[in-house]
């Protein structure tokens, strides 16, 4: 099993602290948000790992740790970055963003999923946007479920009243035929964008999309995507005042 992490963005909206290095490595106490998800991996014993840099790449610099850079890293989004490291979509891999931080519980979750792909959903999840004005409830990536546990939609905001919703914690976990399925549908999507074909490149941009984009896009191909159940203490660090928050939530 590996792990990749996405690390190539501007994170503007954590500034000040991203001014001279990347978010990744804003540090919460004394070490930074990419060496506790190194330190998390490898208590979990996964110890083949890769980060996919952009956004002063050479700020970071840990031992023992595949490189890959997004060099459009200004113009695209997640899901270029793992089509940059695309080469680890081979076996078993997990999917993180630099920004989270998580217990080693939530990773023990994440790799006792049995499925080909499965995404981090926290069911308990609004109580993490009490007092939280900037990055508010409505900038969640919210999952809606069905009585079977089947994800029907994922994307922003879901306003669906007495429906199972749940938010996605940003972990991916693929099985080897889950990333061959993934690497799959990464190279038929780039490669439209690149020959400008066709209205599936006008509606689904890779190079720009997220990584909830393309699970949506999975799903909307029939492609089957399971939710992982998580619990216990994750959050996400987007601004400074998320930072704050899991100072708190880590203390």
């Amino acid at each position: 099993m590996n792990a990749i992490i996405l690390a190539a963005g501007e994170g503007t909206r954590l500034r000040p602290e991203t001014i001279s290095i990347p978010k990744g490595m804003v540090k919460l106490f004394d070490k930074s948000l990419l060496e506790m998800q190194i330190d998390v991996f490898k208590k979990c014993s996964i110890n083949d790992i890769s980060i996919v840099t952009g956004y002063l790449a050479d700020k970071i610099t840990f031992p023992s740790i595949n490189y890959f850079k997004n060099e459009n890293f200004s113009t695209t989004s997640g899901n270029e970055s793992i089509f940059c490291a695309k080469e680890k979509l081979q076996d078993c891999t997990i999917i993180t963003y630099s920004d989270l931080v998580f217990e080693k519980a939530v990773i023990d979750q994440v790799i006792n999923f049995k499925g080909d792909i499965g995404i981090a959903v926290d069911l308990d999840w609004e109580k993490n946007y009490v007092d939280r004005d900037q990055h508010p409830k409505s900038e969640a990536d919210t999952v809606l479920l069905d009585k079977e546990d089947n994800i029907l939609e994922l994307r922003k905001n879901i306003q669906k009243p007495d429906s199972k919703i749940g938010e996605f914690a940003g972990i991916v976990k693929l099985s080897k035929k889950g990333s061959n399925i993934l690497s799959k549908k990464l190279n038929e999507l780039h490669a439209l964008i690149n020959q400008g074909l066709g209205s599936e490149a006008e509606d689904f941009n890779i190079k720009q999309s997220a990584i909830p984009d393309m699970i949506q896009e999975l799903i909307d191909s029939e492609i089957n995507v399971e939710p992982i159940y998580i619990s216990g203490k994750w959050c996400e660090i987007d601004t400074p005042q998320d930072l704050q928050i899991a100072r708190k939530l880590f203390s």
